[in-house]
């Protein structure tokens, strides 16, 4: 009875060795799998990173080219409408022109050749306005920002606010106005852009537009989740507000 006792005592002993080996033959099996599967997942999820960047700059390549000239035919448009201000325009132009054709292919320009392309381009627009028009400008620049002259605003996000604003303003209306702010304070870029605009022209200007469109696009391509833009229309006021957090973005770029 007592040999019985021990053989089964041994037997359940090696049982439990055997199940403790098998246990930790699996396991380690199971752990080698598994870290197989991550490397393989960390290599896809690379790979998918690089598709998915150039997949954005061919995108941005695309929306660029659809841009540029809609730009130039808007702002030929302005100055030939106005002949008797030529030296004016062309001079305006010429800032213009060159940022286009030498700084607009670049991924990023700095917050200062932005605002002064912005700002010339105001004043380009501003030639088919009425002297009398209610046309208000407010720039609010820190020039002493450390972001200021950094490589980090993507050229022409200003274009589509302002060419809106002109485009689609119901300069018949005795209450009509154009406002437009900038500023960049504390790292943040912010962009405000209203006008009184007919329901029509509202309709058209949601409904239109390649710029819009394209706006919104490279936004999120770009910037991620460091913007926000908000659009919104009361009592025939449109407005468009666009702001970028160009610290974080500047840090990010910095620290990666």
């Amino acid at each position: 009875m007592e040999g019985n006792y021990y053989m089964i005592h041994d037997y359940l002993i090696f049982i439990g060795v055997f199940a403790i080996f098998f246990f930790i033959t699996v396991s380690i099996y199971l752990f080698s799998q598994n870290q197989k599967f991550k490397i393989r997942n960390a290599r896809l999820s690379e790979a998918n990173k690089i598709i998915e960047q150039r997949l954005n700059e061919v995108q941005l390549e695309h929306i660029g080219t659809k841009l540029n000239p809609h730009l130039f035919k808007n702002i030929l448009n302005s100055v030939q409408s106005h002949a008797y201000q030529t030296y004016m325009s062309l001079d305006k132009l010429a800032n213009v022109l060159d940022y286009i054709l030498y700084e607009s292919n670049n991924k990023f320009v700095s917050p200062k050749d932005e605002l002064n392309f912005a700002l010339s381009l105001i004043e380009i627009n501003k030639i088919k306005v009425n002297p009398l028009f209610d046309f208000r400008i407010k720039s609010k620049i820190n020039k002493s920002d450390e972001i200021y002259e950094e490589k980090i605003f993507a050229p022409l996000i200003s274009v589509d606010l302002i060419e809106n604003a002109f485009k689609h303003t119901d300069f018949l209306a005795q209450d009509s106005f154009i406002s437009i702010q900038l500023e960049l304070e504390d790292r943040i870029f912010t962009m405000k852009v209203s006008n009184k605009a007919s329901l029509k022209n509202m309709l058209e200007k949601e409904k239109s537009g390649f710029g819009s469109q394209s706006l919104d696009q490279r936004l999120k391509m770009i910037y991620n989740d460091h913007y926000s833009l908000h659009k919104n229309s009361k009592n025939g006021i449109f407005t468009a507000e666009l702001k970028i957090n160009l610290g974080e973005v500047y840090d990010k770029m910095r620290y990666s």
